[in-house]
């Protein structure tokens, strides 16, 4: 019988199905992504985009794009476009384009309803002598004394606060609830401020703007959304928001308006080496760390393109990371580990060298050009070939050849030989050296029946290593911009205490002067290539004909990172060995171990794996089958979790299919476990 795989569903997805069955209709689901045009929108942003666009898909609901745009001392029109070029880009395609600035009008009239309703007041304090009545979290506030201000006197000065006869800071709406409430936001929390600014929209015919919380539910409820998604923060908001619908609901006047939203929360999107708040990502761009919003260091999703990532990538990464209730920090390691799985598939094989020194083959006819067909991708179905040029003189990678190998150098040496890549055996006789020792040219001699794929006896040979290259005469120069981590702590905005900008990586770009097959002459910027033994790389923006600019995107495997002086310096108890690590590393040794000491570890393991999530185990399922310590690893991990969650996803059921039919009896009990 053939077996169904069933995706289980997450917990929001759970909330619209129990809605559904309850009786509501599902063709008036709705839901929207609304976004502050007050920066770019980030790596955490695509979770949210993710949740919603899926719901509407999933559900064929439509799905609104609504600016939040109730602050305009920090709104532009360029942050507006950037978000929806970036929305688009991703692959999703909003119902509306709407804005808080259209509901301006009936959030007004709804607001000098509250007043005369006496449930909301013209307060006359300073902000700090209103944040000093708010009491604490333990102690209960005080009433402010304008708290009885006749509902005539609130109506007056609130028009003068909207007409501009009052000065920012004069004068604020406050909603009147409960200042005793052990829910800090209902104590008579702020509906309205004066911003003497031109709004981006509406220009200077408002001078009173809403506050977030008076705002973001009277939105929903106007643009009639079902199903109010926010992250866990905003879960203690929940208890405004429908304080304020249901007194809102009452005195509408709008039809019809049949829909009251309801809000409900998920855990937001952390990454390690990575800071989301929007306002140090501004400090960033101001005090010119990075080049701009869109550097390929940055975590906007428009310095991922820029960097190299593909939507695909990203949607894959969000659907590993899940939907879930509680916060975490999810290793950025799992973020690379998609964007190499997917450019692996698809990304086009090139040659260059990016740290060159010039080889001659002194016993290769002079003047003698050949052409070696070479693979575009391996992956493909039907893969593609090129034609690339060989004569006698070749550039290499410095890092391909020591003069005083150290044990265990498989690369070029003197006597030694290695292979150039889809070309001819090679071993190096001498080199030349400036005044420093530093090698400027290596002399080799060639086999010339070795041609890789001739067929000859010679071409069969075995030798260590095969190493790149890009021939002298026709190679094209470029620059490369190898970028690394932007912090070097994985929580650089942990310690209040530390200012985050002590943590960057002075070291996270690094450009090149280049050598490139001349295949790549063509390229166009967001074209991506695969240097071969190098990683995956991005045709920048910038690049033109003239001058080809690649950005290196990601390594072809992940690197360990060691940590720096600085971090030593700043220690962060809580990521000195993070468990999935520590996990990684009981992998190495666990086949070897004795029975005894495998019972250990495994107890171990079990107690590590309470600590991560799901998204931190799935990069070891495609270990290579020779590494079975860490698949077993993997195993155990699955087992723990096993107990704690629903219904594994299919890579994971793929995974232990696999280790069930391995030949190693140890990987069959675990995976057994789990069957």
């Amino acid at each position: 019988m053939l077996k169904v795989e069933t995706k289980s569903l997450n917990f929001i997805e759970q909330i619209v199905d129990l809605d559904i069955s309850s009786g509501f209709s599902q063709k008036n689901l709705k839901f929207r992504f609304p976004p502050e045009p007050n920066g770019y929108l980030h790596i955490g942003h695509t979770k949210a985009l993710g949740i919603s666009f899926g719901l509407g898909s999933k559900y064929n609901a439509p799905v609104n794009l609504r600016f939040d745009d109730t602050n305009p001392s920090k709104e532009d029109q360029r942050f507006v476009d950037s978000i929806k070029k970036d929305i688009k880009w991703m692959g999703y395609s909003w119902h509306r384009e709407t804005y808080s600035s259209d509901c301006f009008k009936q959030l007004y009239l709804w607001s000098l309803g509250l007043i005369k309703s006496g449930h909301a007041y013209i307060d006359s304090q300073s902000s700090k002598d209103i944040a000093a009545q708010k009491g604490t979290p333990t102690t209960p506030g005080e009433n402010s004394p304008y708290r009885s201000r006749s509902v005539e006197e609130s109506l007056e000065l609130f028009d003068n606060m909207k007409t501009g006869k009052c000065n920012e800071g004069e004068h604020v709406l406050r909603a009147m609830i409960d200042m005793t409430s052990p829910n800090m936001l209902l104590r008579d929390p702020i509906i309205y401020r004066v911003i003497n600014k031109p709004h981006q929209r509406t220009g200077d015919k408002w001078c009173i703007y809403p506050m977030y919380d008076w705002a973001h539910g009277q939105c929903d409820y106007i643009e009639q959304i079902s199903h109010s998604l926010c992250s866990l923060e905003f879960k203690p908001h929940r208890d405004l928001y429908e304080w304020f619908l249901n007194l809102v609901e009452t005195q509408s006047s709008i039809t019809p308006l049949t829909t009251l939203p309801k809000q409900r929360e998920f855990a937001r999107l952390n990454l390690s080496y990575t800071i989301m708040s929007k306002r140090k990502l501004f400090t960033l761009v101001e005090n010119k760390h990075v080049s701009g919003w869109d550097d390929p260091r940055m975590p906007t999703i428009s310095g991922l393109r820029r960097r190299g990532y593909t939507p695909s990538s990203i949607k894959n990464f969000i659907t590993k990371v899940g939907v879930a209730k509680r916060d975490n920090i999810i290793d950025v390691s799992l973020l690379e580990f998609c964007i190499r799985e997917d450019l692996n598939k698809t990304a086009k094989r090139a040659m260059a060298v990016v740290n060159p020194v010039l080889l001659q083959i002194v016993n290769y006819p002079v003047g003698k050009k050949e052409m070696f067909s070479c693979v575009d991708n391996p992956e493909e179905q039907n893969p593609t070939t090129r034609r690339v040029s060989f004569s006698r003189e070749v550039y290499i990678e410095q890092e391909d050849f020591s003069l005083t190998p150290p044990s265990g150098f498989k690369r070029l040496s003197i006597a030694k030989e290695v292979r150039l890549k889809s070309g001819y055996i090679i071993k190096a006789t001498r080199v030349e050296t400036d005044l420093d020792g530093i090698v400027t040219k290596i002399f080799c001699e060639y086999d010339p029946k070795s041609l890789s794929g001739s067929g000859s006896l010679e071409s069969q040979r075995k030798v260590n290593t095969t190493i790149h290259w890009v021939d002298k005469e026709t190679a094209i120069k470029a620059e490369v911009r190898e970028y690394d981590r932007l912090f070097t702590s994985p929580s650089p905005d942990s310690d209040p205490k530390i200012p985050f900008e002590s943590f960057i990586n002075k070291s996270s770009l690094k450009v090149r002067e280049a050598f490139v097959e001349p295949s790549l002459k063509s390229a166009l910027p967001g074209n991506k290539f695969q240097f071969q033994r190098l990683g995956y790389f991005n045709t920048d923006d910038d690049s033109t004909k003239e001058l080809l600019i690649f950005n290196k995107t990601v390594s072809l495997r992940e690197v360990k990172i060691k940590k720096s002086k600085e971090q030593l310096t700043h220690t962060q108890p809580a990521f000195q060995k993070p468990p999935i690590e520590a996990i990684k590393k009981f992998g190495k040794k666990y086949m070897n171990l004795s029975e005894e000491k495998k019972a250990d570890a495994r107890e171990a393991i079990l107690v590590l794996s309470k600590e991560i999530t799901y998204a931190d185990v799935a990069p070891l399922f495609s270990t290579a089958i020779k590494k079975r310590g860490t698949r077993a690893v993997a195993l155990i991990c699955l087992s723990q979790m096993k107990l704690s969650s629903g219904p594994f996803p299919v890579e994971a059921k793929n995974f232990i299919e696999v280790a069930s039919n391995d030949e190693s009896v140890i990987l069959q009990d675990l995976a057994n476990v789990l069957a």
